[in-house]
C-alpha cells in the first residue's frame, strides 16, 4: 500500500539550528530540574515576570517538536511566552516548536538519532516505549504531561442518525461489528502501525470482543481487515476520507468513510472549522482510551542547565490558569482526562454518550503490543518458517510452571498460531545434533497457506498445531545452531514469496553445542553475504531461557536485518514473535 508523509498543515518547517551550550557532562537529576521550575512556576501565577525592555540577546532557546495536533497550542504558548517575557531563572525563553509525526520521531530515537532538540511532546507515551525499546537509543526523560484527549468514533450527521446517537451508547465491540456488517457503517482508521488513536482503538476492539466471548479472536481480526481496507497514512489525513457533501450523493460512495476512529480533540478541530459539516462523537460504554501528551526531554545530558531549566519551564506553564485556557481553546483537556463540558460539546459530544469515565482502566502496554503485531500480520500476509530447539534442555522444567521448556513452547507457540489468518503461510522445523543422520535439523512441516487444505479436506492450521503438539525434546541431543541457521535461511531464501512479509523464527533455549558445524564468525558471514534487500528475510531469534545468550542469537539476527531477543519464561515467546514480526515488518 501506499506511504505518505504527513502535509504540514501547521507549516512546521524545521528551524535552522544555532551553536548550542553543551557545558555538561553530568545529567542534571529530573527531581532538581522540576523543584528550580517549580519556584519559577509559583513567581509566574503572581504575574508573568516580564523584563524591562528586550531581551532577546539573553534569551534561552528550546527548541520543541511535537505531534501535529499539539503543535498550534504549543506554537501559541510560545508566542504568549515571548510577548509577555516569561523567564527561567531570570532569562527570557524563545520557544520554537516543529511538528513532527510521532512515529518517525521515536523511530529516529530508537536508532540512537534525534538529539537536535530539547524537548519533544508525541501524542501518546506509546511512542516514549518505542523509542527506547533498543539499547542504542536516544536518551528521553518523561517530566510530566500536557493535555489530554480521548479517542472515539466520529460520524457524519446521518451515519449518527441512524445508529442512534446521541441516545444510544455502544461497546467497542459493537461498533467494530456494526463496520463489518455489510456496508452498514463505512469506517476508517489512520494505520495503527502509526497513529496512537488508530493502535488504542484497534486495542480496545479486541478487549471488547473478548469481554463479549470472542476467545478467538475472530471479530477483532474481522475489524482489522475492514481497516485495513479502509486506512489512511497517518492520523492527519484521515479525516479527509470522510464524505464531505450534505445532499448525499458523495456519502453513498463506498470509498468514502461515514465514520472515523478519532480523538475528541481532532472532531473539535474539525467541527470549528468553517463549511464543515459537524460530526457526532461516540464515546464507547466500555472506555474511551486517553491520549496523555507525555512532556520529553531529549538527550538530558547533553543539555546545558539552562536548556532544561527552561524545557522544564515551559512545561509548567500549561499548569498555569493561562496555559489551561489555551489548551482548552485548542480542543484539549486538562492532563488528568476530566472533561471541559464546551470542549465535548465542540467536537460533537452530547449526553448520555459516556464522555466521563471514572475508573477506567487504559489497555496494558502488553496488549497494546500484541495488538500492533496483530495488526502488522494482518495488514500483509506473513511467510514464515518456525525453527524450534528439540535438543535435551528443552525437557528441563520451567521454574513454577511443573512444565518442561518444550511443554511451554509449544503451547505458546499454538497460542502465537491463532493470530494468524488463513492467507499466512507457516512452516515447521526441529534442530538437535545429529537428528537426522549427519543433519542437525528436520522439516516437519511445509511453508504453507494455513487455509490451504490437504486430499482428505485437513486445514494447514490443524497440521501444524498438531505438529506444535508433537514436538518432543531428544534426550541426548545438543544445540546444533549454527548449521540449522544457515540451512533454514537459505531453504527460506530460495522460497521466497512477493508480496507477502518473509521471515525465519528461530527459538533456542541453549548456545550452539556442534563442535563440527560452521563458526560462529563463519556463520554470520554467510548470512550478510547471502542478504537481499530486494528479497529480505530477517531472522527473528529467540534466546529461551537462562542457558541461551541473547547477544549470540542478536548478533546472528542482525546479519539478516533481523533482531535477536530473550525470554526468561518460555510463555512470553507469542508476544515476542508478534512484536518482533512488527519490528522486522517496519524495515524491509
Amino acid at each position: 500500500m501506499g506511504r505518505h508523509s504527513l502535509p504540514d498543515e501547521y507549516g512546521a518547517a524545521a528551524p535552522d539550528r544555532r551553536p548550542r551550550a553543551r557545558g555538561r557532562t553530568v545529567a542534571i537529576a529530573t527531581v532538581l530540574v522540576l523543584t528550580a521550575a517549580a519556584g519559577t512556576a509559583v513567581a509566574g501565577r503572581t504575574g508573568l515576570l516580564p523584563l524591562g525592555g528586550s531581551c532577546a540577546d539573553e534569551a534561552v532557546r528550546v527548541d520543541v517538536v511535537a505531534a501535529p495536533d499539539i503543535a498550534p497550542a504549543l506554537r501559541q504558548a510560545a508566542t504568549h511566552i515571548r510577548e509577555q517575557e516569561v523567564t527561567s531563572d531570570g532569562h527570557c525563553m524563545d520557544v520554537r516548536v516543529t511538528a513532527r509525526d510521532a512515529y518517525r520521531v521515536a523511530d529516529a530515537l530508537r536508532a540512537g538519532k534525534g538529539g537536535d532538540y530539547e524537548v519533544w511532546v508525541p501524542d501518546s507515551a506509546l511512542w516514549l516505549d518505542r523509542a527506547v525499546s533498543d539499547t542504542d537509543s536516544t536518551s528521553v526523560t518523561p517530566t510530566g504531561n500536557l493535555a489530554a484527549t480521548p479517542v472515539g468514533v466520529a460520524m457524519l450527521p446521518s451515519a449518527a442518525r441512524s445508529l442512534g446517537w446521541p441516545s444510544k451508547t455502544y461497546s467497542w465491540a459493537e461498533l467494530a461489528a456494526t463496520a463489518t456488517e455489510g456496508d452498514k457503517l463505512r469506517l476508517g482508521t489512520a494505520d495503527p502501525a502509526r497513529s496512537a488513536p488508530g493502535l488504542l482503538a484497534l486495542t480496545m476492539i479486541g478487549a471488547s470482543a473478548s469481554a463479549a466471548g470472542d476467545d478467538d479472536d475472530t471479530q477483532v481480526a474481522a475489524a482489522a481487515k475492514i481497516l485495513a481496507s479502509r486506512m489512511s497514512d497517518s492520523d492527519g489525513q484521515v479525516l479527509d476520507t470522510l464524505a464531505r457533501d450534505a445532499s448525499g450523493t458523495e456519502q453513498g460512495n463506498p470509498r468514502r468513510n461515514q465514520a472515523v476512529i478519532l480523538t475528541e480533540q481532532a472532531a473539535h478541530r474539525h467541527n470549528a472549522g468553517a463549511g464543515e459539516e459537524d460530526l457526532g462523537l461516540f464515546y464507547p460504554k466500555d472506555g474511551a482510551p486517553l491520549l496523555d501528551y507525555p512532556f520529553a526531554l531529549v538527550d538530558e545530558r547533553g543539555q546545558s542547565t539552562d536548556e532544561s531549566r527552561a524545557a522544564v519551564r515551559l512545561m509548567t506553564f500549561f499548569g498555569e490558569p493561562e496555559g489551561r485556557r489555551l489548551l482548552a481553546r485548542h480542543g484539549f483537556r486538562p492532563e488528568s482526562g476530566d472533561p471541559d463540558e464546551s470542549v465535548v460539546t465542540a467536537a460533537g459530544g452530547r449526553t448520555p454518550q459516556p464522555y466521563d469515565q471514572d475508573g477506567f482502566e487504559p489497555p496494558a502496554p502488553e496488549a497494546v503490543q500484541e495488538t500492533l503485531g496483530m495488526w502488522t500480520i494482518t495488514v500483509q500476509s506473513a511467510r514464515l518458517t518456525t525453527v524450534v530447539d528439540a535438543s535435551g534442555s528443552m525437557g528441563q522444567p520451567v521454574p513454577g510452571r511443573g512444565q518442561s521448556r518444550m511443554d511451554v513452547t509449544k503451547a505458546s507457540l499454538i497460542q502465537a498460531l491463532s493470530q494468524f489468518t488463513p492467507d499466512d503461510e507457516i512452516g515447521l522445523w526441529e534442530f538437535a545434533t545429529h537428528l537426522d543422520g549427519d543433519k542437525d535439523y528436520r522439516k516437519l512441516v511445509e511453508t504453507r497457506r494455513l487455509g490451504d487444505r490437504d486430499g482428505k479436506g485437513k486445514a494447514h492450521r490443524d497440521r501444524l498445531t498438531a505438529a506444535f503438539g508433537d514436538l518432543t525434546p531428544v534426550p541426548d541431543g545438543a544445540t546444533g545452531l549454527y548449521d540449522t541457521t544457515l540451512a533454514a535461511y537459505r531453504a527460506a531464501q530460495e522460497s521466497y514469496v512477493s508480496g507477502k512479509f518473509n521471515a525465519l523464527v528461530i527459538l533456542t533455549d541453549g548456545v550452539n553445542e556442534d563442535p563440527g558445524s560452521i563458526s560462529r564468525s563463519s556463520l554470520v558471514a554467510e548470512l550478510e553475504g547471502l542478504r537481499d534487500t530486494d528479497r529480505p528475510v530477517p531472522v527473528i531469534a529467540i534466546a529461551v531461557g537462562p542457558a541461551a545468550d541473547k547477544e549470540e542469537v542478536k548478533e546472528i539476527a542482525e546479519a539478516t536485518g533481523g533482531s535477536g531477543h530473550q525470554v526468561s519464561d518460555p510463555a512470553q515467546i507469542h508476544a515476542v514473535i508478534l512484536k518482533a514480526i512488527m519490528e522486522a515488518g517496519s524495515t524491509v
